[in-house]
């Protein structure tokens, strides 16, 4: 049996959208938002709903004029594969995660082989809190480009320059590195930080592993390592998009403090992933009570989806089972 959902039109995109897929045999469907209060598209890792926060009306009217140009190319070409990935990457920006979800599983059903698909939905599987999907998914992409050349992913919402800077390999082992990371295995983190590093070719790349890798080594204690990917970096790099990751390393190898880089009450998810960095820096300096408290500050925020949002969750429900253990 078919199962269709239709938040685009509740969102009022106007675009009479509707993703619709057969249900899979194995662990990709969207099956895990079965069971969510209506209009939810998550539940957190602390066990409450995540419901889609409106957007500035500006910025859904171009998000609806972006769906419709997708919309337009993929009823053009429903086989395509380029068509399906992007209307699944606008239909995902507008927050209607789920949807997106549904949109590449069709696209895997139709290009199995295509790494591009299992990236995009395995973001998308972190976004609702899915993790182990998002590694199943994140995992075979990486399978899939093994011994493949590297290539540029284009930009959905392009830099002030113009200019990506990321591949689709480096996005495939930053994910599947954060969703290990996000669940606490730190260890089996590692290897995708080093999968990334081989495939790094500017410094948003460089710094954007650089901070992820640096926190998951301080977790296990190895911190003659975290230094040593500290060294790379300089407060001279032509950083484009990643310059609050550029900052907290900065602020790693004491070239900045703390205090100019927390900011809680940011809505940006760049300010969000510098105030769980700046968080975490106190959790592994020995300062649990300060970071337990810097973490809740960043939860009363509502950029759910920013990744520093979801790691402070999963904060906070490790040091909840820790202490009711």
């Amino acid at each position: 049996m078919k199962r269709c959902r239709t938040k685009l039109g509740a969102l009022a995109l106007g675009l009479g959208f509707a993703a619709c897929a057969e249900p899979a045999d194995d662990a990709g469907t969207s099956g895990g938002g079965d069971g969510l209060p209506e209009g939810a598209e998550a539940i957190s890792l602390l066990g409450e709903p995540l419901y889609p926060f409106p957007a500035a009306a500006e910025v859904a009217a171009q998000q609806a004029r972006d769906i419709e140009v997708a919309r337009a190319d993929y009823d053009a070409n429903p086989d395509d594969a380029d068509a399906i990935i992007w209307l699944g990457r606008r239909v995902g920006y507008t927050g209607a995660f789920r949807d997106a979800i549904e949109i590449f599983s069709e696209g895997i059903e139709k290009h199995p082989g295509d790494a591009r698909m299992y990236r995009h939905r395995g973001h998308r599987w972190i976004s609702v809190r899915e993790l182990d999907r998002a590694i199943e998914d994140l995992s075979r992409a990486a399978d899939l480009v093994r011994g493949e050349e590297d290539e540029v992913e284009p930009d959905g919402q392009p830099n002030a320059r113009g200019i990506p800077t990321s591949t689709l390999q480096s996005n495939i082992h930053y994910h599947l590195a954060l969703a290990r990371y996000l669940q606490g295995d730190f260890e089996g983190a590692l290897p995708s930080y080093e999968n990334y590093r081989a495939v790094t070719t500017n410094p948003d790349q460089l710094v954007a592993i650089s901070h992820w890798w640096y926190m998951a080594l301080r977790r296990l204690g190895r911190d003659a390592e975290a230094e040593a990917v500290l060294e790379p970096v300089t407060a001279d790099l032509d950083v484009i998009e990643n310059t609050s990751y550029h900052r907290l390393l900065l602020m790693y190898k004491g070239e900045l403090a703390a205090d100019e880089l927390w900011d809680p009450a940011s809505g940006d998810p760049a300010g969000v992933a510098v105030a769980y960095g700046v968080a975490t820096w106190h959790l592994y300096n020995g300062r649990e009570a300060q970071a337990a408290e810097m973490y809740r500050r960043i939860l009363e925020g509502s950029g759910w989806a920013g990744f520093g949002y979801i790691a402070s969750e999963a904060e906070i429900a490790r040091l909840e089972a820790d202490a009711g253990g």
